[in-house]
Order: C-alpha cells, then sequence, then structure tokens
C-alpha cells in the first residue's frame, strides 16, 4: 500500500512525477476538472446569491471512483493541479469529491517539473487558496451568465450553433473595428526623394529632410519639384556629422502573451499550437538515460520575474560559453502592472540542457519551440548590445538630405538571441563612408518617388492577442482558446493569416452591440478582469462582483428578448448550378473554411471545395490553369486544374511571365526580407512588387 497519492490532471504529468517521488508514491490523473456546472442548465441560482450547482462531469465517473479507491488506501492526499486559478478549482473540487478537509495541508504547487523542484514543493503543502478559487469560480459563472443567457437568443433570432462570451465578444470587436477602419481609410498622398551619393568611390544613400534645417513633409508633386528647382550643383556638402553610442536592451523573458506572439513571426506557429507543444514540454519529455523531465517552467503566466537560481545557473552559462563581458544576471524584469504575478516567466528548467542536445528527444516542432524559448532566456541574462550610430546631413543651397548608418560595436545578447517585430523591418547594420564637416560628395541620382498612407492592418493572431494583452482583456489562459472559438463559431475567418469578420461575425456583433453594449465594451471588459484580480487579492467578494454585472445585464437581455427581431441570412449565391440535380450552388462556412454546397440541401447534398485561380497558363500541360490549393493542414500550393491527367504541383506561386534569361517558370518566394521572384531554372533572380 502507498503511503501518500499525488493527483495531478494530466497522465503525462503523473508519470513524470511518480519518478521522482518514489515508491511511497502513488501518482494518478484527474483528466482535468471533475466536476463543473451542467452542461443541460444553466447551474447558476441567481435568486440566491450566484450559487453554483456543480455536477459530477459525464464520463468522469469512473476517473473518480478509481481516485476515491486510491484515496482510501492512502495515509495521506496531495493535490498538485496547475499553480494557478484555473489549477487552484481543480483542487477544490477534487477535495470536495473526495471529502478532504481544504484547510489542511493537502495542496502542493510547483513551476516546474524537476526532481528538485517536485521534492521541494512537497516539503512547502499548504490549504487550498479560496482567494484563487473564487476567482475561478467568478470567471466561470460570469461566463456562463452571459453565454447561456445570450446564446440561445441568438440561436432563435439568427442561427443555431451561435455562441457569445464575455472575451470572444470584444476580440469580434476588434477584428470588426479594424475592417471598418480600413474600408473607411482615405488614402493621402505623400512623396520620398532618394539621394545615391559617392564619395572616394564608396557609396551610400541619403533622403531628403527639409529646407534651411527645418523638417518638410512632401505632399504633392509641386512640392517636389519645387525642392528640386533649389538644388545649385551636383554635389552636396557635408554639413554636420553626428556620431553617438547607443545601447539596446534585450526582452525579458516569456510571458505566455509574448510567446504566442513571437512563435507566430518567427515559428509560423498558431496560438493553439504554441501552447499545445509547451504543455508537453513542461509536463516532461523522456531524454533516454537521463528519464523525464520538464523541459520548461509553467506556461500560463503574466509574469516576467525568474528565479535567483535560475539567473545564476544563466550567468555561469553564459560566462563559459562567451566570455565574461557578455555576463550580466538579471534581476528578472518584474511584472507588468496588471499581471497575475503567481510564478515565473516562461523559461528552460536549465539552461544546460542546449537545445541541440535534445534533438534526438524531441519532434521537430517540440525542438523549434523549446530553441526560442532557450535562447530568449539566456539572451535576458546577458550585457546589452552596444551600437555605433553615424546622422550625416548633406546640404545643396537650401535643400538638406540626411543619411543614417549604425554598426553594431559590441553584440551582447544579440550573440544568441534578437527579438521579432511585427511593426517594422529588421534592423540592419548600414555603416556610412568616412565623412567630416565641409567634405564634398557627389550625387549620382535624385530620384522622387510617390506614395500613398496605408490602411491599418488587419489583425494577425500575434496582434490580436498583443493588443488583448495591452488592454487587459482576458488572461493568459484564455487567448488561445478565444481565438480558436470565434473561427469555429464562423465569426471570423483567416486570409493570409489575417482575422477577416464573415458576414455572420458581423450580424451577431451588430446585435450584440445593440442590445449588450457592456459585453462588448473593451474598458468595461477590462475593468471586470480587475475585479476578478481583486477577488484572487482577497479584496473583494466574488458574488458582489457578478450582483453588480447581472442587475445591469438582465435589463439588457429583458430588452433583447422582447425587442429583437428576427434576421434572415440569405444565402450567399455562388454564381453557378450543381452538376447532380442542376440548384444553385451557395457559399457555406465549415469547420475548414468556406466550401460550396448544393441549396437543395437535405435533398442533395453534393459540395465541393472553392477553386482559386491566380490566372497562369500551367507550363506543364499547358492546356489547364493554376489554382490556390491547401493541404489538410492549410498550407497552401499551386497545382494544375486538370489534376490528375496532370501532376504540376508548385509551393511557391507561378507568375504569369517567363524568365527573361532562360524563359522557364518564374515563381514567388516567401523570404524574411520580402518577397522574391526567381526562376525555377536559373539563378534569374529580382524583387517582387509589393
Amino acid at each position: 500500500m502507498s503511503d501518500y497519492l499525488v493527483i495531478v490532471e494530466s497522465p503525462a504529468k503523473a508519470k513524470t512525477i511518480e519518478k521522482y517521488l518514489g515508491k511511497r508514491y502513488k501518482v494518478r490523473a484527474s483528466m482535468g476538472h471533475v466536476r463543473d456546472l451542467p452542461k443541460s442548465q444553466m447551474g447558476v441560482d441567481t435568486e440566491h446569491g450566484f450559487e453554483p450547482k456543480y455536477i459530477t462531469i459525464r464520463g468522469k465517473g469512473p476517473v473518480l471512483k478509481e481516485l476515491k479507491t486510491a484515496a482510501k488506501k492512502a495515509k495521506k492526499i496531495y493535490l498538485a493541479a496547475d499553480p494557478d486559478r484555473e489549477g487552484e478549482a481543480i483542487a477544490w473540487h477534487l477535495a470536495h469529491s473526495l471529502d478532504i478537509e481544504t484547510s489542511s495541508d493537502c495542496r502542493v504547487v510547483f513551476n516546474e517539473i524537476t526532481k528538485d523542484a517536485i521534492k521541494e514543493s512537497f516539503k512547502q503543502p499548504r490549504a487550498i487558496d479560496m482567494d484563487l478559487v473564487d476567482a475561478q469560480q467568478a470567471r466561470r459563472i460570469l461566463d456562463r451568465l452571459v453565454g447561456y443567457n445570450i446564446s440561445p437568443l441568438l440561436w432563435k433570432k439568427i442561427k443555431k450553433g451561435l455562441s457569445a462570451g464575455r472575451v470572444q465578444s470584444v476580440a469580434l470587436r476588434l477584428i470588426i473595428d479594424r475592417e471598418n477602419e480600413i474600408s473607411q481609410f482615405q488614402p493621402e498622398e505623400y512623396w520620398t526623394i532618394n539621394g545615391a551619393f559617392t564619395k572616394n568611390k564608396e557609396s551610400f544613400n541619403a533622403t531628403f529632410y527639409g529646407l534651411n534645417g527645418k523638417k518638410l513633409a512632401l505632399k504633392s508633386e509641386q512640392e517636389v519639384k519645387d525642392v528640386l528647382a533649389k538644388l545649385k550643383q551636383d554635389y552636396f556638402e557635408v554639413s554636420k556629422v553626428t556620431k553617438r553610442e547607443r545601447k539596446r536592451n534585450p526582452a525579458p523573458p516569456f510571458t505566455t502573451s509574448s510567446l504566442q506572439q513571437e512563435a507566430a513571426r518567427k515559428l509560423n506557429f498558431r496560438a493553439k499550437k504554441t501552447m499545445m507543444l509547451a504543455q508537453q514540454l513542461y509536463e516532461g519529455i523522456d531524454l533516454g538515460k537521463q528519464g523525464t523531465i520538464g523541459l520548461i517552467t509553467y506556461m500560463r503566466t503574466d509574469s516576467t520575474r525568474t528565479s535567483e537560481t535560475a539567473q545564476k545557473e544563466a550567468a555561469g552559462y553564459v560566462e563559459s560559453s562567451y566570455g565574461k563581458e557578455y555576463t550580466k544576471p538579471s534581476s528578472g524584469g518584474g511584472s507588468q502592472g496588471k499581471t497575475q504575478d503567481a510564478h515565473e516567466a516562461i523559461r528552460p528548467t536549465s539552461v544546460l540542457r542546449e537545445p541541440q542536445s535534445l534533438k534526438e528527444f524531441l519532434s521537430r516542432d517540440q525542438l523549434r519551440l523549446y530553441k526560442l524559448i532557450w535562447e530568449r532566456f539566456v539572451a535576458s541574462q546577458m550585457t546589452p548590445a552596444i551600437m555605433d550610430t553615424l546622422s550625416v546631413d548633406l546640404m545643396n543651397g537650401d535643400v538638406q538630405f540626411r543619411a543614417n548608418g549604425s554598426k553594431v560595436k559590441f553584440p551582447g545578447f544579440m550573440k544568441v538571441y534578437v527579438e521579432g517585430n511585427d511593426d517594422q523591418k529588421e534592423e540592419k547594420e548600414n555603416w556610412l563612408p568616412s565623412l567630416e564637416n565641409g567634405d564634398k560628395v557627389n550625387t549620382d541620382e535624385i530620384d522622387p518617388k510617390q506614395h500613398f498612407t496605408q490602411p491599418p492592418p488587419r489583425f494577425t493572431e500575434a496582434r490580436l492577442v498583443k493588443t488583448l494583452e495591452e488592454l487587459g482583456i482576458g488572461r493568459p489562459s484564455t487567448y488561445a482558446p478565444t481565438l480558436d472559438t470565434i473561427q469555429k463559431r464562423g465569426y471570423v475567418s483567416l486570409d493570409n493569416k489575417r482575422f477577416v469578420p464573415t458576414e455572420l461575425g458581423t450580424i451577431v456583433h451588430e446585435v450584440m452591440a445593440e442590445y449588450f453594449p457592456d459585453v462588448l465594451d473593451v474598458e468595461f471588459t477590462a475593468k471586470m478582469e480587475k475585479s476578478l484580480d481583486e477577488v484572487e487579492e482577497g479584496k473583494m467578494q466574488w458574488n458582489s462582483i457578478i450582483d453588480e454585472f447581472y442587475q445591469d445585464f438582465y435589463q439588457h437581455l429583458s430588452k433583447a428578448e422582447a425587442e429583437m427581431e428576427k434576421i434572415e441570412i440569405k444565402p450567399e449565391f455562388a454564381g453557378e448550378d450543381c452538376e447532380l440535380c442542376g440548384s444553385p450552388m451557395v457559399y457555406k462556412m465549415g469547420r475548414y473554411g468556406k466550401f460550396m454546397a448544393c441549396s437543395n440541401f437535405p435533398d442533395c447534398r453534393n459540395t465541393k471545395p472553392i477553386i482559386k485561380e491566380i490566372g497562369v497558363k500551367c507550363p506543364d500541360c499547358e492546356e489547364g490553369s493554376i489554382i490556390e490549393r491547401k493541404t489538410k493542414k492549410k498550407r497552401i500550393f499551386y497545382g494544375c486544374n486538370q489534376y490528375p491527367q496532370c501532376e504540376f504541383l508548385s509551393w511557391d506561386k507561378p507568375i504569369d511571365r517567363k524568365c527573361p534569361k532562360c524563359e522557364s517558370l518564374l515563381v514567388e518566394k516567401k523570404l524574411k526580407k520580402g518577397n522574391q521572384v526567381q526562376c525555377t531554372q536559373c539563378d534569374y533572380k529580382e524583387d517582387a512588387q509589393q
């Protein structure tokens, strides 16, 4: 008989922990929550303090029975769910089901699944933190009140299968607001003047800055002509040289949000995939003779703090690998003002486990994510980079051009890792020739160009997560599920990895905006998140928050039920007839995106994919045309519409012209530094037109 029973959420976690604790401990998995609000009813008593009604989750009976049997044989039971609100609630539900006193020292928490961390955590068991439990309960009940009251209304008035939620409704609003900004955007004309110059056979570029030392924005071609008319000679004179030294600090270790953003930028991972892989790395990977080890700390966190032990280990690693001049242990940063600093940032459990040493044990994607986390943490514990910057002003009469250059004087953290950026191109070294005041430089070319301001970009997953975090909407555990839900409901679709609202999403949003403005209000939702944080800190009662919300919400709900009219969503005709029965084909939104279906459903169940032609003839058979297709994992590729008779395939987009050198097929390749047109047979290359 085992002396101790330890209960965690997942079998993988159980397997890892049991190896560390020894024979006296039996570790079992609850498979997540064992109790929850019922699916078939509201499960919240709105008349009596919003008391929740919990039931055993369907299918969890056998799991619970096994846990109860094991509990009877154990002298002591430890509840070791994850170290956050959700984990605390799981432990509380388990305590209730197994008759464990919540005030007893039954709760064990750890931020990493390593032998030392696990053993240390069992030396410090504590009681269940009811403030954490109440914060989770409050969120769950709020979401239930919103979802189970509004969703049936949407089913009745618009379409079956719809849903509404606090965070998902705000996320949808942000996407629709951005789409409205784009559609209403009025481009404005502006001009730039670029100059190519030479000094002692060394060439460099500069751009027009202004007149007589005053910066001037060029808004028309006439203004450009006026500037060019002021040029007095075919050379420019150096009027000012400014040299500076600039420090560039490393990014802090990852939080949940920043990990999702960077994995999207650098690895092209969706938020859902990032969290799935991070969960695997956290719960433990079999490293052969070393056994099963958790490779990263807990992956749902708002904190950028790191332990002193981790900082010391990183300092030792950096000094031995790169030298003392690169070693500057960080304090780990603090946390942002509105975060739950319950645990550490996401970091490797040991920097000594270098990514390359784990290659044989990890899948390709696990290794890529681990490498990203490892490099980010190591870089955060290194010295700043030092950049030499140079600014040179060139004068020709009253006309001033400016050239800027920079180079790395000391790489510091950049030796290991540089953070990605959504909004700016990667910073490149661009050092200028040696220039002094009074030097004359030859003018090789003056090139004026017309531009137009661009609308704000649509949200990628990374941008949307960043925006939600900045606005204080949602928490680490909610980002990935929120993005997944609005796609599954058909409220948004992805076009070139950017969110586009669907007609259905727009209709649902308009209804919500009219009848439930508070649910869509960004400030209101952010304030609610802060209130939940105050419940966690023991500063507020959970049911008082819900009561304050519900009073106004119930009035809006009553008004909506009385006044909302039924909305008929007209089918979007595809412009062709069904080849089986002759009825018009219509567009439908399915789990994997848009497709065509017969309007005579259910009598005719004909469906087919939407074919997107790119206007290029097939180079192989010369009869078919190239169409855009997708793999099961939604990766775009290009093929002939005569398949399987013609088997032409290309991952790169073919171009509707031939190579000027060899007459072969040109394709557009997507590169990190910008798209490039390349020949499939020779070395011809050119920049793609944006």
